[in-house]
């Protein structure tokens, strides 16, 4: 099932406006199908009922039955001669179209429900319409025309003055934003959804809009936020029997105990929603909420009842679901996780790869990075090091992605928290100036009765809660302090300061020319042959001791590292910010890193421990230097010289440092240094 059906579920059908009761659903649904059935009964009530009847199944999660009666409305509508209800049977029927990821045909559908409530000045009808076709498109790729159609349709309603309208479109809307990473506008329109819903005083909308608070907070990580909407998200769903829409709120609930790592908290809600799924015979969810429990119960170490529940789902494993393969993928990971804990490496290997295959494309970095570590420690048992270190490679770039996934996230959080506070302080003035407003109406009245005293009250009350007000925006500027802190932190981390600051201001960092930047580059002697010798753990240790110091030789020499690959190490001196000992500052930085490998390995061999030896390499030339990406971005150069200093390095002498002509003829006059020729060596490249 694809990531459109998802979404599509949870929103669509909240536009029917019916408040239902279903702690009798069924019997309900029952009562609904006798009525529409009754042929003495006129068109309109029979196809008034049939609406109620599919928000029923919606209600029940009975999502495959949504065709049938979707069908049979568009045929009885047609017979009937009433287009409105023509109208809905179009929407419902381009819904199911969409969750079964027949998106051209759904759109179609769609298409002709707007084209119908166009012609009969029907408003909402056409706005939900638009507003959920809008949505598709975003999730199919097209932004572009997606979101201002979500716009548009919430304007529609907002224009008719239509509450519940504005509740509906205004969910999807923040729906929407969140797709295109625009928190402020996310929590706007989430935040106005539960003014909206207790307005209305509809209970079960508040359980939805609550929910939909909980999400905001928690893609920024602000986790307490989060669940205290979860919480009354989830006590209005139960109080409403709003099943679908409390499993949901469950499996959000256990989704985050997972990731936090409270895998029993993370059972208990989890639980409960596979049991109900089965009762039920849910199909939409349930490979991917099974799939979630093995997860847990491996993370939990309950391997007697997660080999059941293995073998139980794959019994019935739906090979054709798009998210099926997503489920397949965990399911592969916990089982071959399972088995390296029992020593089967062999197996482990095949799960593992299999599970890191499968979660290719959905973005899912942490567990790509779980299957790799899997996969590379079940090779160094089975004693295949070159594979070992092809995995420790990928382990390796997914992690960096991961860090550069959390900067953009902690740059989200942090403007998430202004907002929040801004709206906080624009809630605060509204508050003051409906009390400022009370005191004038107050004071015509009661022009020489107990001025002073109410005077007095208001003064004290507004100043109380201005008070208050300032406590907490003195705290939560505090937090949000210590937050950019953290960003600024990790976000140089990744970035050189000078390009870290002009993103941070501008948005984006142009590309530069630079005339003379010195290239350094490092590589491990036999890198393969000695890390066999090591194990996992201390073959990870001992490159992270060398790359530590590299990058504490690099501060000091004022040298900006640009990244490694596998274990080798780059570096250039002379950018971002040119100065005139960049080239003799880059050479010291080489003769240090190699007299810190040097004195590494003496004492390694002391104590009969296989060590590193390493070449150096450094040429000196024009590079151009910038930042590649946007969301997940890096910092890189690019040029000949690039290439020259690697040819340098890889035809370079192990204990020395090898410098180009280039890099020669600038320091040839330096009695700091002193200079071996080597005479001509050929470098391919």
């Amino acid at each position: 099932m694809s990531y459109v059906k998802c979404i599509a579920c949870g929103f669509l059908f909240s536009f029917l406006g019916i408040t239902c009761q279903p702690v009798l659903a069924q019997l309900n649904l029952d009562s609904l199908k006798l009525v529409w059935k009754n042929e003495a009964l006129d068109d309109t009530t029979r196809l008034n009922t049939l609406t109620r009847i599919i928000d029923h199944i919606h209600t029940l999660s009975y999502i495959d039955s949504v065709e049938y009666y979707a069908d049979i409305q568009i045929r009885d509508a047609t017979a009937a001669r009433s287009e409105k209800h023509l109208a809905n049977g179009l929407l419902f029927k381009g819904f199911y179209l969409v969750t079964e990821d027949q998106i051209s045909q759904g759109v179609a559908y769609l298409d002709s429900s707007i084209s119908i409530n166009q012609r009969l000045d029907e408003t909402y009808g056409e706005a939900m319409a638009i507003s959920l076709k809008g949505l598709v498109l975003m999730f199919s790729g097209n932004v572009e025309e997606g979101l201002p159609m979500t716009e548009e349709a919430y304007h529609m309603m907002e224009k008719e003055g239509h509450i519940r309208g504005m509740l509906q479109c205004g969910a999807l809307l923040s729906t929407a934003y969140s797709i295109t990473g625009n928190k402020k506008e996310q929590f706007r329109y989430a935040r106005q959804g539960i003014e909206l819903a207790e307005k209305l005083g509809d209970r079960a909308s508040m359980a939805e809009a609550y929910h939909k608070m909980a999400d905001v907070y928690l893609a920024v990580e602000i986790y307490d936020e989060g669940n205290y909407y979860h919480e009354l998200a989830l006590e209005y769903s139960i109080e409403t029997g709003h099943k679908s829409e409390e499993q949901n709120i469950l499996a959000h609930m256990a989704s985050l105990e997972d990731k936090q790592g409270n895998y029993k908290k993370a059972l208990h809600y989890l639980e409960p929603v596979v049991e109900w799924q089965r009762e039920n015979g849910q199909k939409m969810n349930i490979t991917t909420i099974e799939a979630r429990l093995i997860y847990v119960l491996t993370k939990a170490k309950m391997y007697e009842r997660a080999e059941k529940e293995i073998a139980a789902f794959r019994s019935g494993m739906d090979e054709d679901g798009l998210m099926s393969k997503y489920a397949t993928a965990m399911v592969n990971y916990s089982e071959g996780k399972m088995l390296a804990e029992r020593g089967d490496h062999k197996g482990a290997v095949e799960l593992c790869i299999a599970a890191y295959n499968g979660y290719l494309g959905y973005n899912r970095f942490l567990q790509e990075l779980e299957a790799c570590e899997c996969i590379y420690g079940s090779y160094k048992e089975l004693g295949d090091h070159q594979k070992a270190l092809e995995y420790h490679e990928k382990h390796q770039a997914i992690q960096e992605e991961i860090n550069k996934e959390q900067v953009v996230k902690d740059l989200q959080k942090f403007e998430f928290q202004k907002q929040v506070i801004a709206d906080s302080l624009a809630q605060v003035e509204k508050e003051r100036l409906v009390q400022v407003t009370h005191e004038e109406e107050v004071r015509k009245k009661n022009k020489t009765k107990n001025w002073a005293i109410g005077a007095g009250f208001l003064f004290l009350l507004l100043a109380g809660g201005y008070y208050s007000r300032w406590r907490y925006v003195r705290r939560s500027r505090d937090i949000i302090s210590k937050e950019k802190d953290r960003s600024d932190n990790l976000l140089l981390n990744i970035l050189p300061a000078e390009i870290a600051e002009e993103l941070k201001i501008k948005g984006k960092a142009d590309a530069r020319d630079f005339d003379k930047v010195s290239i350094l580059f490092t590589d491990f002697k036999e890198f393969t042959q000695t890390s066999e010798k090591l194990s996992a753990q201390d073959l990870v240790s001992e490159i992270n001791a060398c790359f530590e110091a590299f990058d504490g030789i690099c501060g000091k020499y004022k040298v900006e590292k640009i990244k490694t690959i596998g274990d080798a190490y780059m570096a250039a001196g002379g950018l971002p910010v040119p100065t005139d000992g960049s080239v003799k500052n880059t050479v010291l930085a080489a003769l240090e890193m190699q007299d810190f490998i040097s004195k590494r390995k003496a004492e390694m061999d002391s104590q009969s421990k296989p060590a590193f030896e390493m070449r150096v390499g450094i040429h000196t030339g024009p590079v151009v230097a910038g930042i590649v990406g946007v969301k997940k971005f890096q910092y890189d150069i690019w040029g000949d010289t690039v290439n020259t200093a690697s040819r340098m390095e890889s035809n370079g002498e192990v204990g020395r440092v090898n410098i180009s002509q280039a890099t020669y003829e600038i320091l040839k006059d330096d009695t700091s240094f002193s200079f071996e020729n080597r005479g001509k060596i050929e470098a391919k490249g």
